[in-house]
């Protein structure tokens, strides 16, 4: 098999193929690595090998197809977890995950681990420790993050689907930037162990990038379910995830909204992307409504989210020192930022803004009995440009003075961090709303800009709303296909 019909295929495909002794295991890895050597010097996507045997891949529903696996919270054992800093790039680990696990036993060839940015704290791919990761899209772009590299790893065809996570948009924000499908399950379906019980309070779940609505759907039946050393033990639908592609979604009453508290006048691409988006919806027979206010605070989960972001960040920080025997040296200038912010902040401060997550999950509960899904874009301009966000000179070198004294955390007060926050989350207000509620939520790859970037449109479902999001992703996959989309690279 060569590259260009190994793209055509999605990861359901090629296991149709080995399945049928059309093509090896052994082929499609070799085809996948010969991807990888020839894309990966520009768009820096694979950041580590792993081991790969293809004739022993275990038999099930992937059995042979390449993977590739994310540098943090998918642990594959005797390989390092850097979680993108280089504090722990060689360090090994010394057990699978279970999402990891759970992949190999459906006949998965794990080769791979994709780039990520330090602890996963940022929505774009730009780490000391590696590199930035590029979009295929364009290359002076950002394939966002935090799962950056497993975007860029798929929409350069080196695999069909990737692993991921999502804390605050980490699935759905590169799956958008890169042309994408990207689902967040709500919380407690798929497993953080056994390292973990959960990660920011069940806020953070696992996942995968891919091109197809029915790679997603078959990927999260290979995923979900409990754990013995997990918190719960999630309700699973009454049939297959997969089963739900092609399944009528009915006539759904969607909720769309665009302008946010923290973005007031998006790019007209995000405009753009949820009008095109709700004329076919609307032509399905699906009854869309543009909600006049969000329903929700917007403005205040975005301060609590951050809040707590920070705090975790300070915990991630510690962690690391204390599994690597690290000094501050080996940490990113930004990452002590928010991590002297998070331990500037009082404990009540931060119990205060968790507990306020149930707010905004009532809310949302309320606008559900009104409407079946709620719709956005999935980022509010097109992705930006490698190293757009880096702190500007006069920032870096205040900040650097105060780190040396202890005294960063008074960066809190300043207007100058709150400029900061506003300018990074500004292009990503949409996604934390699903986190923070526990909610299922999905981008679908459905509008393309002038210039070609991509930019997606998601959908937020209420508690058990993944089989939904399922159907009417196949729904809009047939009614506006994107398969013939090809990144440039």
């Amino acid at each position: 098999m060569n590259f260009d019909e190994y793209r055509t295929f999605d990861a359901t495909g090629l296991a149709e193929l080995v399945a049928d002794k059309q093509v090896t295991a052994a082929e499609l890895l070799e085809v996948a690595q010969a991807r990888a050597e020839a894309v990966n010097p520009r768009i820096n996507a694979i950041v580590r090998e792993v081991p790969a045997a293809p004739a022993d891949a275990a038999p099930g529903p992937f059995t042979g197809v390449p993977f590739l696996i994310k540098d943090i919270g998918q642990d594959y054992a005797g390989v390092p977890s850097s979680r993108g800093s280089r504090a722990l790039r060689s360090i090994p680990v010394t057990e699978h995950a279970t999402v990891v696990q759970r992949w190999i036993e459906a006949g998965l060839v794990i080769f791979g681990k994709t780039n990520t940015p330090e602890f996963g704290a940022k929505g774009i791919t730009e780490p000391e420790a590696w590199g930035p990761t590029r979009n295929p899209w364009n290359l002076t772009h950002t394939p966002g993050g935090s799962s950056g590299g497993s975007a860029a790893a798929v929409a350069a065809g080196i695999v069909p689907c990737a692993g991921a996570n999502d804390g605050g948009g980490s699935i759905r924000i590169p799956a958008a930037c890169c042309g994408l499908v990207g689902l967040k399950p709500g919380r407690g379906l798929t497993p953080m162990g056994p390292a973990l019980s959960e990660s920011v309070h069940g806020a953070t779940v696992q996942g995968v990038v891919s091109r197809t609505v029915r790679d997603t759907a078959a990927m999260l039946d290979v995923i979900s379910g409990g754990e013995p050393s997990g918190p719960y033990a999630p309700k699973l639908p009454g049939t297959p995830f997969a089963s739900a592609v092609g399944a009528d979604p009915g006539k759904l009453r969607i909720g769309v909204r665009v302008p946010s508290a923290i973005n007031p006048n998006p790019h007209r691409e995000a405009y753009a992307a949820v009008e095109a988006t709700a004329q076919t919806l609307t032509e399905l027979g699906h009854h869309v409504e543009e909600l006049p206010q969000a329903p929700f605070d917007d403005a205040a989960l975005a301060r609590e989210f951050l809040l707590s972001w920070f705090v975790y960040t300070a915990w991630e920080l510690e962690e690391a020192k204390r599994i690597s025997g690290a000094g501050d040296e080996a940490f990113e200038r930004d990452t002590l930022i928010l991590a002297a912010i998070g331990r500037a902040t009082s404990s009540v401060a931060y119990v205060d803004a968790v507990q306020r997550r149930h707010d905004h999950t009532r809310r949302l509960t309320t606008f559900f009995e009104s409407y079946d899904l709620l719709m956005t874009p999935t980022l509010a301009t097109p992705p930006p440009r490698i190293g757009e966000f880096e702190l500007p000179e006069l920032l870096k070198r205040g900040s650097d003075v105060l780190l040396k004294t202890r005294t960063a955390g008074l960066l809190r007060f300043t207007k100058i961090l709150d400029d900061s926050v506003d300018a990074n989350l500004a292009w990503v207000p949409y996604t934390q709303l699903a986190n923070i509620t526990g909610r299922p939520a999905v981008t679908l790859p459905l509008h393309w800009t002038a210039d070609g970037l991509p930019l997606g449109v998601q959908f937020v479902a209420p508690l058990e709303g993944e089989s939904l999001l399922i159907r009417l992703g196949a729904q809009l996959e047939e009614a506006m296909p994107w398969k013939d989309r090809v990144a440039p690279v």
